[in-house]
Order: structure tokens, then C-alpha cells, then sequence
């Protein structure tokens, strides 16, 4: 078979075959439980003084009974306290601690609180009103220890799109690969257990915690996907940033692998074989002039991404411009995987 066909072939099987799952996954009933424990919010602040005001007024916005929202200011230059003490309301609790980073911030905050639930949330992020509600349903069993969401980003510019179009795809792999078995509760929208977070001894204090609590809690009990519990998270606007940020959480990953589906390492290296190829067969079939074959290409990314779209709650420019998205993507990661490769090498030599 021709290199490039075959190299294209395995892109679209590829991108298909997760396609087709996510079609399934859309006729089955996910197992969900109504009732309403207490839940605590624990939103850690460092430097948001800008922001912070939203994500409360979003958590004490929730069609949910009975919560209590814990702002930690994990020792601020800015006016942080000050903004979040402004709003008044029974259920918030604002405390002041010295910087000591994330996880450290999330168990002050956790010590702090009464819920049988405990919801974590970012100070640049604003919850969906239902998110806590579709969160704590989620809890069908008692063998469910935690729950995650869904992050979107808002954004008009390039790079907020392909973030946000990023989010979308893997709300799409999660909800045909993960649905009861998730490799990573996100920071900005996940639920723990308290026995679960107390049999760990907290959240992990790690460069990566989410993840890192994630894979600890799993030890315990399952940790399953809430599709419809959604957060809207602020995201790097340039690409500096950007780097910075993904390859802290590469970095994170590399220590912590085995989480789940996406973290196994057998699934990174077939992840990073696929990149490779997005990035050389699009414009290769182009050199080569078979214009029949990167329509097709374009088509069927277009295709794949537009249901998703549309199902999630996106908007349909993501869906039309994800050949570029996409593309860009594989360039990024490639990169930044190779990177991270190498640097988890020369720390072992």
C-alpha cells in the first residue's frame, strides 16, 4: 500500500474509531443516584483578585440545597481576600493562609469544611448552575469515590479556540472511553468523597494534583465522568504560556502514569505515532497533489467534530476550522512530548 494511504488510513481509523464509540456512548444510560448530601466547594485563590468574584457568585449559584463554599487565598500579592470577603452570603467562608501552593491551599481548605462531598473549583473558572447537581448524581454507588466534569474555555482568538475545541475532543474520548472508569478528575470541576479524600491523606501535594489525586483515590474506589456537570476555565492566551502550563502537566503525567485509558503509556505512544501522522500526511497529500485524499481528510475531521460539537455545546466554527485545530495540536504535542521524553531521560542518567 502506498505510505501515505496507509498513513492516512490509520489517522481517519483512528480518529473513527472513537467517533463510533462516542455515537454508542450517546444511546446509553449512564447510572446515576438522586439524592442531596452535603457538599463543600473549596475554590484555592492565588492572585485573582480579578477573577475570583465569578467563580463564588458561580458556586453559590448552584440549583443544589445544601453547600458551603471555602475560599482559601493561598497567600496573595493582590486583593484577593478583600474581593471574595466582599460578597456576602451565609455559605461562604473566606480564609487567608501563607502561599504554599495548590494541594496545600485545597487541605487547608478541606480541614475547614463539613460536606460529604467535596467539590474543588479554580478561582479563573465559572461553574454551570446544574454542575454540582450532575456532579453529586454521579455518585450512583458506594464504590464511587470520585466524579469529574467537563472543562470548556471561552475565548474567540485562535488559541482560545483550540483550547476549547481540545476540551471538546476529550469530553468526546471520555464519554466513549471513561464514563465509569476516568484517568483524571480535573481541578477546576471534580468531586471526592471525604472518607475517600481522608483514606488518601488529602490531595496530593504534586506539580500535578488533580491527576495525581485522581490516581490516589482510584486506589479506594472508582472515579466515573459526569457529562453534563461543565465549568468554563480560563486558559493561556499566548503561546508561552501555554507551553509553560502543558508542559508542567506532561512533566506530572510522566510521573504518574497508569491512571486510566488516556494515561496509560501504551496509549500515549500510540497517541504520539497518530500526531506524527497528522502532522506529515495532511500536508504530504497536498506536495503530492492528491487534492481527492486531503479533502477527504478535511471532511471527515470536520465530520467527526461537528456531532461532538453540537452534542456538547460548542460552537460550530470549532467544528469547521478542527483540520487546522488539529493539526496545530499534533505540531504542539509532538514537540512537547518529545521534549518531555528526553528530559525524563537525562533525570534517570
Amino acid at each position: 500500500m502506498n505510505p501515505l494511504l496507509l498513513g492516512l488510513s490509520v489517522v481517519l481509523l483512528w480518529d473513527g474509531y472513537f467517533f463510533l464509540n462516542y455515537i454508542i456512548s450517546l444511546f446509553r444510560n449512564y447510572p446515576i443516584r438522586e439524592w442531596t448530601p452535603a457538599v463543600s466547594v473549596i475554590i484555592p485563590a492565588y492572585n485573582e483578585g480579578k477573577r475570583v468574584i465569578a467563580a463564588v457568585e458561580s458556586a453559590l449559584g448552584q440549583d443544589y440545597p445544601s453547600l458551603e463554599v471555602i475560599v482559601v487565598d493561598d497567600g496573595s500579592d493582590d486583593d484577593t481576600f478583600e474581593m471574595a470577603s466582599s460578597v456576602k452570603d451565609p455559605r461562604l467562608k473566606v480564609y487567608r493562609k501563607e502561599h504554599g501552593g495548590k494541594a496545600r491551599a485545597l487541605n487547608f481548605g478541606l480541614s475547614k469544611s463539613s460536606g460529604e462531598i467535596v467539590v474543588t473549583t479554580d478561582a479563573d473558572s465559572y461553574l454551570e448552575p446544574t454542575a454540582i447537581k450532575e456532579l453529586v448524581r454521579r455518585f450512583h454507588s458506594d464504590e464511587v469515590a470520585g466524579v469529574g466534569g467537563q472543562v470548556r474555555v471561552p475565548g474567540s482568538s485562535f488559541l482560545e479556540r483550540a483550547q476549547d475545541a481540545e476540551h471538546l475532543r476529550i469530553a468526546m474520548f471520555r464519554r466513549a472511553k471513561e464514563l465509569e472508569d476516568l484517568s483524571l478528575a480535573p481541578g477546576p470541576i471534580a468531586a471526592f468523597r471525604r472518607e475517600a479524600l481522608d483514606g488518601i491523606g488529602g490531595f496530593v501535594d504534586d506539580p500535578v494534583e488533580d491527576y495525581a489525586t485522581t490516581k490516589a483515590v482510584k486506589s479506594l474506589g472508582r472515579v466515573v465522568y459526569a457529562p453534563r456537570a461543565r465549568v468554563w476555565t480560563e486558559m493561556p492566551k499566548s503561546l508561552s504560556v501555554l507551553w509553560r502550563q502543558r508542559k508542567r502537566w506532561f512533566l506530572g503525567d510522566l510521573k504518574n502514569l497508569g491512571g486510566g485509558f488516556t494515561k496509560d503509556l501504551t496509549f500515549l505512544l500510540l497517541s504520539d505515532l497518530v500526531a506524527f501522522l497528522d502532522v506529515a500526511v495532511p500536508p504530504l497529500l497536498l506536495f503530492a497533489g492528491k487534492f481527492e485524499l486531503f479533502t477527504l481528510w478535511w471532511l471527515f475531521e470536520v465530520f467527526t467534530m461537528l456531532l461532538p460539537t453540537l452534542m456538547e455545546g460548542g460552537s460550530p466554527i470549532n467544528a469547521l476550522l478542527f483540520p487546522l485545530i488539529l493539526w496545530f495540536w499534533a505540531v504542539f504535542y509532538l514537540a512537547l512530548h518529545i521534549y518531555g521524553y528526553f528530559s525524563a531521560l537525562l533525570r534517570r542518567v
